[in-house]
């Protein structure tokens, strides 16, 4: 065999390197506090606070470059590994809100949910739940501030976080 079979083709490096720039990328877009969690070279490191100061596209792509050409010196699996997990813990929690809402939007517009709210989750104050609802519907019909819309959401929070 030749050592042309172990070379990896142009558009695998192509590729391979569009793909460490876009984990150079999500590094970027870290808060200060996430990014000390990864053990980066002190290089890398300084490349990526860098990036975050520079507003000029053009200039902005061309860092992205180099901090992807700094991550080939980088085992990235560590790296790939707590991107996924902390995406994958956003995703739930945005899931677990969008079911708040859901529950909250339906339980102001139909009565029939309640019931079944109550029969989901038994540990919910029913009474409580009750209140809010009509204070709710009588906040909106004044133009008052949705001081009550807010509290079923906690309530809410709370009965679930319960189960």
């Amino acid at each position: 065999m030749s050592d042309e079979s172990t070379i990896p083709s142009k558009t695998k490096r192509k590729k391979d390197m569009h793909a460490l720039q876009e984990i150079g990328e999500q590094l970027v877009e870290l808060d200060t506090k996430k990014l000390a969690e990864f053990d980066l070279p002190e290089i890398l490191a300084d490349a990526i606070r860098f990036a975050r100061t520079i507003d000029k596209h053009g200039a902005r792509r061309r860092q992205l470059q180099y901090i992807g050409k700094l991550m080939r010196q980088v085992d990235v699996l560590p790296i790939q590994e707590k991107l996924a997990v902390w995406n994958q813990t956003s995703l739930q929690h945005t899931a677990r809100l969008h079911n708040l809402e859901r529950w909250r939007e339906r339980l102001l517009s139909d009565e029939a949910a309640l019931t079944e709210f109550a029969q989901t989750y038994p540990t919910v104050d029913l009474q409580q739940l009750r209140v809010l609802i009509r204070n709710t519907h009588k906040e909106r019909a004044a133009n008052k501030p949705p001081k009550s819309y807010r509290l079923i959401f906690q309530a809410l929070q709370l009965a679930i976080e319960k189960v």
